[in-house]
């Protein structure tokens, strides 16, 4: 057997003990997509149950859209390695792909979970890997696995190991909240019977800002995850809203009215240290995101008389910002691609709201959505998916939908409405 590639990761994670049910239902549905057939065999030595590895890498690389799993579990017992693996069988079955692995205990309650990612007609090993965790950690150890194979089948970043954040609402009550990228795992960061809005990750992935009116007016709060910390960080006169990070994680944009109308200005993430502001104009300006660079400041702002997306450099020498959308009279809250290419946004358009995508060298834009009250779109750490609300039935849900418009997925919560979601980094 030959391996051409071995590489070992450990993944030493803080995280608070959590429940691992799932939260979220995922309903899945693909068009016109190739999917690769794969078979996750079951780990040898792995745990029973829901504590096992090969179903929750299966259930990843199914709700990429970009898989097809084939059904693997009648095999027993668990093969450890190749040698054990009947070619025939799955030749016949037609998997193109095959994945073998075993899970051995370490010292100091470690796991690891050794796997091969095998082509089954040639028996050629595309990956040989291992990770590390704790017992605790299995579900991020199956994930990291299946970003993997997905980035070596496909040539794309996997996303499967990253987070989500959102905001439930039932009744009152409104809870912010923290899941794996499937659902699982979920934490509440915070309850209250006043309104959450706006969660952002830190580029890192250990601190999230939000706006809450707790004390009945907006506030900008800064959470650390591993803690659950909290700092407000703008309290000003007025309005404190629509937090954005620095790519370095050291500031925040944030919009305030303390000078008059919404304008946006730069914090410290921490609170301290000077305010300034970004730029001056007679119109509204809000919503601001910056490039993954840091070099451009991306804003919504109705200065032309209706709300709609300009970028800016982020230094503001004093140039004029330049406007990115036409062809209707409102578009809102712009999310940018990993890689700076692409940008999503809201678009109106005959009473209904999409979400659209626009390719930003050549302006070029596209319907992504076939509901008609969109919110919120956020892009996958790899570009490859969009995330957003909707309202399907008078009920608040999320959805998620592929770049190229193939793979669609609802997600509902058994826990009320669901709403203004924000897909965090890789972890």
């Amino acid at each position: 057997m030959k391996n051409n590639l071995l590489r070992f990761i450990a993944i030493l994670l803080v995280v608070a003990p959590v429940s691992a049910r799932a939260d979220i239902t995922l309903e899945i549905v693909t068009q016109g997509s190739h999917q690769i057939p794969i078979v996750i065999l079951p780990f040898a030595q792995e745990s029973a149950g829901e504590h096992a590895l090969s179903p929750i890498v299966g259930a990843d690389l199914t709700r990429s859209g970009l898989f097809s799993v084939l059904d693997a579990t009648d095999v027993k017992p668990a093969p450890a390695d190749v040698e054990d693996v009947h070619w025939d069988d799955w030749r016949n079955r037609h998997a193109d792909y095959l994945v073998v692995g075993n899970v051995q205990e370490l010292p100091n309650h470690l796991m690891e979970a050794r796997f091969r990612l095998v082509d089954v007609n040639t028996q050629v090993a595309r990956l040989n890997m291992a990770f590390q965790g704790t017992h605790e950690q299995y579900r991020m150890v199956a994930h990291h696995i299946a970003d993997a194979i997905f980035e070596n089948l496909t040539g794309d970043k996997g996303m499967f190991s990253s987070r989500i954040a959102y905001i439930t609402k039932n009744g009152n009550k409104r809870s912010l909240k923290v899941a794996d990228s499937d659902g699982f795992n979920e934490q509440t960061m915070l309850t209250a019977n006043e309104p959450i809005i706006s969660p952002r990750w830190s580029p890192d992935g250990k601190r999230m800002a939000y706006v809450t009116f707790e004390l009945k007016r907006p506030m900008v709060v800064v959470q650390t995850l591993a803690t659950g910390a909290r700092k407000i960080v703008a309290s000003f006169k007025g309005s404190n809203s629509a937090p954005a990070w620095t790519s370095d994680g050291k500031e925040l944009a944030v919009v305030l009215t303390k000078d008059g109308h919404s304008q946006i200005y730069m914090i410290s993430a921490d609170g301290t240290g000077p305010v300034r502001r970004v730029m001056t104009s007679s119109g509204i300006d809000t919503e601001p995101v910056f490039s993954a660079d840091g070099q451009m400041l991306y804003f919504t702002s109705d200065r032309d008389g209706g709300p709609q997306i300009y970028r800016v450099s982020a230094t503001n020498s004093g140039e004029v910002p330049q406007r990115l959308t036409y062809g209707s009279t409102y578009a809102v809250s712009p999310r940018l691609s990993p890689d700076g290419k692409q940008m999503v946004y809201v678009q109106r358009s005959e009473g209904q709201f999409h979400v659209m995508l626009q390719d930003l060298t050549n302006g070029q834009t596209q319907v992504m959505t076939d509901t008609s009250l969109d919110e919120s779109p956020t892009f996958a750490p790899n570009g490859k998916y969009i995330l957003y609300s909707t309202e399907v039935q008078e009920r608040g849900i999320l959805a998620i939908v592929s770049t190229d418009g193939r793979v669609r997925q609802k997600l509902t919560t058994q826990t009320g409405d669901v709403y203004e979601p924000v897909w965090g980094p890789i972890q």
